[in-house]
């Protein structure tokens, strides 16, 4: 079972869309150094040239979910504006999601059970003594249609393949409109702070990490002290 995982801008400016483009390349090369297979299954185009709103992948792979610790959640781009040159602000987030695994539903006539029965209500004595009725059950998501139309039992069991089939679709336009809905949610959850991964530059190099207070005083110091023994 693959995973399905949504790397989106959110409701972020063109910037974040840039951000999405940028990180998605970083994050196929390291899915294909770690053999994780990979598929898009969607994506949705940024307001310029190269860039994206958002994209969503599914990644097969025995190690797939060990390589997601180090991916899910905020990613953070340090870096100027390149499409307003005056902007003030330098910190940029996105975010990574796993959306939870929509079964793919292929309706196949293999799958259906189909049953006999005698016609209800009126209809006349052939419709009542004669196993005419056809009972039609998906077998993967047990849904089911009873259909007496007609005195032909052959007739009925084709309808009963076209509503069933019409049933089964409905269920997965449903699952369908559900996932939207949590892409959707997904964009607007975007949060900022705590990023799982820090680029920089336009370069976009990797891992850049912020150095503390303390951190960049015992730099300092060291630097000092270097130069000191070099006197």
């Amino acid at each position: 079972m693959g995973k399905i995982i949504q790397i989106t801008s959110g409701r972020g400016p063109l910037e974040c869309q840039w951000v999405v483009a940028k990180v998605l390349k970083v994050f196929l090369e390291e899915a294909k150094q770690n053999k994780i297979d990979y598929e898009i299954i969607h994506r949705e185009n940024g307001d310029e040239n190269l860039t994206l709103k958002s994209v969503t992948l599914l990644l097969k792979g025995k190690d797939v979910n060990e390589f997601l610790k180090s991916w899910l959640g905020s990613i953070l781009w340090i870096g100027k504006s390149t499409f307003r040159k005056l902007h003030k602000r330098s910190n940029w987030f996105i975010g990574i999601f796993e959306q939870k695994g929509l079964e793919k539903i292929e309706f196949n006539e293999k799958d259906i059970q189909f049953q006999t029965a005698r016609s209800q209500g009126s209809g006349g004595q052939n419709v009542n003594k004669v196993e005419t009725a056809v009972r039609a059950t998906y077998l993967k998501t047990r849904q089911s249609v009873f259909v007496q139309d007609s005195r032909s039992q052959l007739e009925n069991k084709k309808l009963s393949v076209i509503r069933l089939k019409e049933k089964v679709m409905e269920f997965h336009i449903q699952q369908l409109e559900k996932q939207m809905q949590e892409t959707w949610n997904n964009h607007l959850n975007v949060q900022r702070g705590n990023p799982v991964r820090t680029f920089s530059g336009t370069d976009f190099k990797k891992n850049h990490q912020e150095k503390s207070f303390k951190e960049r005083y015992q730099l300092k110091n060291e630097l000092k002290k270097y130069r000191n023994d070099l006197n």
